[in-house]
């Protein structure tokens, strides 16, 4: 064979289509033995379903897979799975009930009976020789997003897999369960195993890979190797041209307190406290990001600001004008009518764009109608202020649609996102909520909502940035508040702290959180 590089995995002219949709187009991927490959690309841009078509979840329309130089079928994961290869997905697929080790074998020949003591005597084993800690006896529903996902791994590892595939296996981590990983990675690399890891982190792609492959709407766009390259030039192959990746934090003097919640605590549906005890201010001509791991109480933190999720104690004050005096006004217990009648201008865009924020069978007009139509009742509603309005977000937003007339419902989740965010803001709020606002979008639209939300903070809008990405909270944010089980482990300022330290708050609340607000 000479020098001849051995592939674990070769893709060649691989096409798949949806309807009318193609998601690849003619795509070639090679995966070397005992190497980390990137596959990077924007949402949308067919990793996942490249992906799926290896481990056997879709079937290609044409092309071919060799795997280990020979040519292959995969009609089912069963298929892939005796091809030795495993594919952690971005939703884990693990019975809460039964333990790790029994989750580890669930589906393998032996059925119900299994030798228990054997299999832990494995998967110990096995988490030893790369690094993982784990407990086979520990209930699924007792673990941490962190802990299942190691059994995601174990489970493909324990049936012999040499070529593994993740799929956004950080998105759901802090900065040091993400090295954990990156440690483990390592180790298999080192022991042979040939790995793909799905991401558009970029500076997660740098560390962990040894080279990347670009996807770009749908088309292979080429492999670089990564001690080669740099964050410019992988974005400009991503998105396809050269693009700025610096977010502004542009200096604003400090405005009056637009909110106060103070000693705020709600209870979720199982009556446990989804928030207990949370104190901030938010200010005109600030960005207060806040950081924390998925279900610490952002959500029920953003809708209880919202007057939209039931409060067990504390208040929320917003700030309003009362002949002319500013007063704080708790929003506590008051319908969400009387608040907005009483003056009170906030906004909130959810993470549940189409569930919460937008009727999806409606067009854009009578979406931002929602926002407006108490204004003018009576049988004949205005169309013409929302139509007028819809047309300058269409232009401003550079939101792609048909027209305003189109369903909602047809336009791609960044043109969704944009509505929803131009919408609120045309609203003149002096408080914006937003969450996740960029989850899902591409880079261009990613930054022109970031650029929105500060143009907000320029009029002396106080903007609240949910987020989970701490490398652009770290960036965008004024001020960044970090929630733990529902409680504030404390609020730092960006240039003051590190991504590390607001790892460790995320899963730690610190003594003194009183102490910070005052």
């Amino acid at each position: 064979m000479g020098n001849h590089v051995e592939h674990a995995i070769e893709m060649h002219g691989i096409t798949k289509t949806f309807g009318k949709v193609v998601a690849n187009h003619n795509v070639n991927l090679q995966l070397r033995k005992g190497e980390i490959l990137a596959l990077l690309g924007e949402n949308g841009s067919g990793k996942t379903t490249l992906m799926n078509m290896l481990s056997g979840i879709y079937f290609p329309d044409c092309g071919t897979i060799k795997i280990q130089g020979k040519e292959v079928t995969i009609r089912s994961p069963k298929d892939a799975f005796e091809l030795g290869i495993g594919m952690i997905h971005q939703h884990f697929k693990l019975v809460d009930v039964f333990s790790a080790a029994e989750n580890i074998v669930l589906g393998l020949d032996g059925g119900v009976h299994i030798d228990r003591k054997a299999v832990n005597q494995k998967v110990k084993e096995i988490g030893e020789r790369y690094g993982f800690e784990i407990d086979p006896t520990k209930k699924i529903y007792n673990m941490a997003v962190s802990e299942k996902q190691t059994v995601e791994i174990l489970k493909v590892l324990y049936r012999g897999a040499e070529i593994l595939i993740l799929d956004e296996p950080t998105a759901v981590l802090t900065p040091q369960e993400t090295d954990k990983l990156f440690a483990v990675l390592r180790n298999m690399k080192e022991d042979g195993k040939s790995i793909i890891i799905i991401t558009h982190k970029l500076h997660e792609v740098l560390s962990i890979s040894d080279r990347v492959a670009i996807l770009r709407k749908g088309e292979y766009i080429g492999t670089v190797n990564t001690a080669k390259t740099n964050q410019q030039q992988l974005t400009e192959m991503m998105v396809g041209r050269a693009v700025s990746l610096e977010i502004d934090r542009p200096k604003v003097e400090l405005g009056e307190e637009m909110l106060k919640v103070v000693d705020l605590t709600c209870l979720n549906a199982d009556k446990i406290k989804a928030l207990d005890d949370v104190n901030f201010s938010a200010y005109g001509g600030e960005i207060l990001g806040i950081a924390g791991i998925a279900g610490s109480g952002q959500k029920e933190l953003c809708e209880a600001i919202a007057g939209l999720y039931p409060v067990a104690g504390g208040s929320i004050l917003y700030r309003r004008e009362v002949d002319g005096h500013p007063v704080m006004e708790n929003i506590v217990g008051q319908p969400v009518d009387t608040i907005y009648r009483k003056g009170i201008s906030m906004a909130f865009v959810p993470e549940d764009r189409l569930g919460m924020g937008l009727v999806a069978s409606m067009d854009m007009v009578d979406n931002v109608m929602l926002r407006s139509y108490k204004r003018n009742p009576g049988i004949f509603v205005d169309r013409k202020k929302p139509k007028a309005l819809s047309e300058k977000l269409i232009g401003e937003l550079e939101i792609v649609t048909p027209g305003v007339s189109t369903p909602v419902r047809r336009l791609s989740g960044g043109n969704v996102q944009k509505v929803l965010l131009g919408r609120e803001i045309a609203y003149g709020p002096n408080v914006l909520v937003v969450a996740y606002p960029v989850r899902g979008l591409d880079i261009n639209s990613s930054y022109k909502i970031y650029e929105l939300l500060n143009e907000q903070k320029k009029r002396g809008v106080a903007v609240i940035f949910v987020g989970e990405d701490l490398d652009v909270l770290l960036e965008i944010s004024d001020r960044i508040l970090v929630l733990c089980g529902g409680r504030v482990s404390g609020i730092v300022k960006p240039e003051e702290t590190t991504k590390e330290e607001i790892g460790l708050m995320m899963i730690k609340v610190a003594e003194k959180t009183k102490e910070v607000n005052a």
